[in-house]
């Protein structure tokens, strides 16, 4: 590899972080509001999304060692990541806007083919930009303090494009689509602001991106190493304890994104109220701060009088007693918003301290292949974080749609078509128990396993780990 020892600047930094920034801002509208939109606002059958959102999803997951090999093989003037990053960013930003601009006027198969031939583009064109974002990094970095500063100011730049999308999305739909639709129609509002900002996101995309190409260069020649499936799953059956991992990586992740994608609608048409979207938009604000200050500040302190397994013990508590209260708190008809908010900083910082955690864990993987089997598989091993997030992302969606087709909860409130009126008045009592209780028991089963699961299979102690570690001296 061949690298100048020119440090990176301020401005290189900025650039790459603003590319961060722009992409997760993406990200975070298609996998918080793509099932709102096409389900509950264009009309598609939620049975029907439910099969699209985890077929799309898994053949994503799949996809990413297909392009990451693409990449590898690049060879341009412009080097072989920054070409398909601005490719990929192009494409993935006009899929954006075509994907929340479906014509209302399709009949049901046509909305249909409409949200699975877009979504599933988009999921292609989005891993067209992201596996050149990310794996260019040693291509412009020297490594160790370098290269770990300039990944943990990506990722909190990503936490930061994420955090904007989910909690201002509702307000600026219905702020947008009050302006410019001609319609007062609570459905033509939310359809005409949705295409609108999918529009101005999908710019400031471009814009942000095109930053990051032209302050970076490429500095160097490097061998980026790409997993296949094959390897991926090869890696996890004779690895026990990668196999614990992402096991447990499924199921944590399942149960918050389940309830991620049903929270919106317990909103709208469990508690209601005129402006339902101002209670939502608070709740994600503050859960989205309580995930990156658990991140930030919470696993440091209890790092300092835990074990990382012991963290993941109390995390997993955290999030129970989070959607316990939930459940109490709803089946007692409490209406009042604000009380949910304690909750869901319990669920939501245990999610934040879950993200470091699923690094840490399969970090422990590799070098427990290394010393077990011969093999430390870290390409490998690392490259089914980004598969099992899909994959959990894709199971959860579907639980989720399915639960919407079986309670119709926007069916029952197509009578109420005024702007600011209160949808929960059109629902019936018993749609609203099963919403509570699939947002939140699912959850809890999942999250339970979890925990029995991960007891009994993930042996690597911080003492094992030290075993480990002299063993590996002895190599």
């Amino acid at each position: 590899m061949i690298m100048d020892n020119k440090k990176l600047s301020a401005v290189e930094k900025a650039g790459y972080g603003l590319g961060a920034v722009g992409k997760d801002m993406v990200y975070m509208l298609s996998a918080s509001y793509v099932l709102y939109y096409f389900q509950d606002v264009i009309g598609v059958n939620a049975f029907a999304m439910g099969i699209i959102l985890l077929v799309a999803r898994v053949f994503d997951a799949f996809n990413d060692p297909i392009m990451g090999v693409i990449v590898a093989k690049t060879k341009t003037k412009w080097g072989k990541f920054r070409p398909w990053l601005l490719i990929g960013t192009l494409t993935n930003a006009v899929v954006l806007f075509l994907m929340f601009a479906c014509p209302p006027k399709l009949d049901a198969a046509g909305l249909t083919a409409w949200a699975a031939v877009f979504y599933i583009l988009w999921g292609v064109t989005y891993t067209m930009m992201d596996i050149p974002y990310w794996s260019m990094i040693p291509a412009f970095t020297e490594g160790g303090k370098e290269r770990e500063g300039l990944t943990t100011l990506a990722r909190s730049c990503a936490g930061v494009g994420s955090a904007i999308t989910t909690i201002f999305t509702m307000q600026l739909v219905q702020k947008l689509g009050s302006h410019f639709s001609a319609s007062q129609s609570a459905k033509d509002i939310e359809r005409i602001g949705f295409m609108i900002l999918a529009g101005v996101v999908a710019v400031l995309f471009v814009l942000f991106i095109v930053v990051t190409c032209v302050t970076i260069k490429e500095k160097s020649t490097v061998d980026m190493k790409t997993a296949s499936v094959g390897e991926m799953f090869s890696a996890l059956l004779k690895n026990d304890q990668a196999m614990a991992a992402v096991i447990t990586i499924v199921l944590v992740n399942s149960a918050l994104y389940i309830t991620s994608n049903l929270v919106i609608y317990f909103y709208k048409y469990d508690l209601g109220g005129v402006t339902w979207y101002d209670d939502y938009t608070l709740f994600n604000m503050v859960g989205g701060g309580s995930q990156i200050l658990a991140m930030m500040f919470l696993f440091p302190l209890l790092r300092k009088f835990m074990t990382s397994i012991k963290i993941f013990y109390v995390s997993i508590g955290m999030s129970l007693v989070g959607y316990i209260v939930i459940l109490a708190v709803a089946m007692s008809g409490a209406g009042v918003a604000p009380i949910y908010l304690i909750p869901g900083v319990l669920v939501m910082a245990a999610s934040g301290v879950n993200n470091v955690l699923i690094t840490i864990f399969l970090a422990n993987t590799v070098d427990y292949g290394l010393v077990k089997l011969g093999r430390s598989d870290e390409s490998v091993i690392f490259s089914m974080q980004t598969f099992v997030v899909k994959l959990a992302s894709g199971i959860a969606a579907f639980v989720a749609s399915v639960a919407l087709g079986i309670f119709n909860l926007s069916d029952a409130a197509t009578t109420e078509e005024e702007h600011n009126i209160d949808f929960s008045l059109a629902v019936p009592e018993s749609a609203k128990m099963g919403l509570r209780m699939i947002m939140t028991l699912i959850p809890i089963a999942l999250l339970v396993f979890a925990f029995f699961w991960f007891r009994k299979k993930y042996i690597l102690t911080d003492e094992k780990m030290e075993e480990l570690a002299q063993q590996k001296k002895n190599l």
